[in-house]
């Protein structure tokens, strides 16, 4: 069970050092598709595009340790599975990549009370909808449906394999409503 005693807040660049560290960790001991590395330079990526959004990238603390991170990105979907998001326009739903808890507190509850929390912000920010690519066995638990139930598909990778990997969140009843495309992620090198 968590720490009663955590807290969720926008990171800032004084974590930075204790984020890398995370992510690191999170991934060499919790999947079996990444030791990190990628996942940070996806990280650094997305901070240095314009599709980052400061007030939406979280760390999660617990005794003044950095035991969380996730982050929120503007993600304008395709019109066509071969990419572009020039026709996209300003992009009226976010990206949840990545999410990483520290090691020593898996399944403690941290990765879902960040993610109803920062579900909230992203609703009191206005988007309509966030997209996620991950375990659906977890994400479902907060939430997410399969994203082609919202009439927006994967183009490639696993969740061409297992659909039910690409998911897609409203932010309201209704709110993806006539929202529909692909997601394609050539705007990013290490997506």
């Amino acid at each position: 069970m968590i720490n009663k005693k955590l807290t969720i807040r926008p990171e800032g660049h004084k974590d930075y050092k204790d984020i890398v560290s995370l992510i690191l960790r999170s991934f060499r001991e919790g999947t079996d598709y990444s030791d990190g590395t990628d996942i940070i330079a996806l990280v650094e990526e997305i901070r240095d595009s314009k599709y980052y959004i400061p007030e939406l990238s979280f760390v999660a603390e617990s005794d003044n340790k950095i035991v969380g991170h996730f982050l929120f990105s503007k993600f304008p979907l395709s019109s066509t599975r071969e990419g572009g998001h020039g026709d996209g326009g300003d992009s009226e739903i976010v990206m949840l990549a990545p999410v990483s808890v520290h090691a020593d507190f898996f399944r403690q509850g941290i990765g879902s009370a960040m993610l109803r929390m920062g579900i909230e912000k992203v609703r009191e920010a206005g988007f309509k909808g966030i997209t996620v690519e991950g375990n659906y066995k977890f994400y479902n638990q907060v939430g997410f449906r399969t994203s082609s139930e919202y009439n927006i598909f994967p183009t490639g990778g696993y969740p061409m394999k297992e659909p039910r990997c690409m998911m897609c969140m409203e932010t309201y009843k209704g709110s993806l409503d006539g929202i529909h495309g692909y997601v394609v992620y050539d705007m990013y090198f290490n997506a």
